[in-house]
């Protein structure tokens, strides 16, 4: 599971109820737990569904400084390949057959979206919220090793004692919004490579 982070105006909140509104419908059931700097939201197939099989998945959303950390975990396969199994022996045993399954087809390759489905609704959420990869302002401050002072990026030596600061600059990975270091050459949380 690797945690992505979004930096800016959002909370954990924000990305929750986007997610139950999106797919706590039709076959789907979204519920959302815990408080507001971490929240939990579980989507899986409603148990009385009618074709396809059963799936599940869990998001993670915690609050980080000036942003969201998130987490999918994996997705439940288990019963979409015992549905499709179920088609394949039907197919085997008599190839019309498969007329009367298509609705469980079309209802597992559905489920099979299910993970690429959620991060695209957390992505537009973020993108409508305003947030994104890139670290906030307030987060792009630089200390002075010799003083302790706060400096903005880009400045050449500290405001306060006048001792230079480097090129120690915060930057974050551009894949999950991770605070990386300038020196590193792929980042620690995902394993992206920096350019």
């Amino acid at each position: 599971m690797t945690t992505r982070t979004f930096h800016g105006k959002i909370t954990p909140n924000d990305i929750a109820r986007a997610l139950v509104g999106e797919f706590n419908r039709n076959h789907l059931i979204a519920r959302r737990s815990g408080d507001g700097r971490h929240v939990v939201v579980q989507i899986g197939t409603r148990p009385a569904r009618g074709s396809g099989g059963q799936t599940a998945l869990t998001v993670n959303l915690r609050s980080v400084e000036d942003g969201v950390a998130v987490q999918i975990g994996k997705q439940a396969w288990f019963g979409i390949f015992a549905s499709l199994g179920v088609t394949a022996l039907t197919m085997l045993r008599n190839p019309f057959a498969v007329i009367g399954r298509l609705d469980d087809i079309a209802a597992d390759i559905d489920s099979m979206q299910l993970a690429e489905k959620v991060v695209e609704v957390i992505e537009e959420t973020v993108k409508l919220a305003g947030a994104s990869h890139q670290i906030s302002e307030r987060l792009r401050r630089l200390s002075c090793e010799y003083c302790g002072t706060a400096n903005a990026v880009g400045q050449p030596d500290c405001i306060a004692c006048g001792a230079p600061l480097g090129d120690v600059h915060p930057t974050a990975c551009s894949n999950c919004g991770f605070i990386v270091n300038p020196r590193d050459k792929t980042c620690p949380n995902c394993g992206y490579r920096l350019k």
